[in-house]
């Protein structure tokens, strides 16, 4: 199975669900990772946009789920990013939109196709290597387990073992924080 495939049947299977936090290298705090957001690692939105556009015409929710596809999950920018990047591309000369259906479908300009060429040679989902999106799939699927067994107590359980999961997660929540602590020194 390839990758892409690999992660659009996981995302259909967790209903797109994400952690709430990036992988490791993706997020707040020291490292790689720079600033981060809800979905990971802020990539170059504009240059995206003008690389996705260098392939074909498309409406800015299809640039999203496009990108959420090519990195894996771990870089899905936000309606609130993506479409001020359109309205700048657009009020810049770059591109064009054209209504349809109640959407707007963004096209590349002659202006833009140079700049575009550019942001495709290098594009920024390129910076999310198989590892690490591997290793955010890994998280999810580490973070459905607890879930899928909390569910299961919280239906099959007693009022004793509810209290016993409870116990354990206050456990793994210390344990998790002194990871941090452990790497602070």
């Amino acid at each position: 199975m390839d990758f892409r495939a690999m992660h659009e049947a996981r995302a259909r299977a967790f209903g797109g669900w994400r952690p709430p936090f990036p992988p490791p290298g993706h997020g707040h705090g020291r490292g790689r990772g720079g600033r981060g957001g809800r979905g990971g690692r802020r990539g170059n939105v504009r240059a995206a946009v003008l690389a996705l556009l260098a392939e074909r015409p498309m409406h800015g929710y299809e640039m999203i789920q496009e990108l959420d596809t090519r990195t894996g999950g771990v870089w899905r920018p936000s309606p609130g990013s993506i479409y001020p990047t359109l309205q700048l591309l657009e009020d810049e000369g770059l591109i064009v939109s054209e209504e349809s259906g109640g959407r707007k479908r963004f096209t590349l300009t002659d202006t833009g196709q140079t700049e575009a060429a550019t942001a495709a040679a290098d594009p920024p989902w390129n910076e999310f290597s198989e590892e690490t999106v591997a290793s955010g799939q890994d998280t999810r699927d580490a973070i459905f387990g607890i879930m899928n067994a909390l569910r299961q107590i919280g239906f099959e359980g007693d009022r004793e073992q509810w209290q016993r999961a409870v116990e354990v997660l206050n456990e793994t929540k210390r344990k998790l924080y002194a990871i941090l602590a452990d790497s602070s020194e």
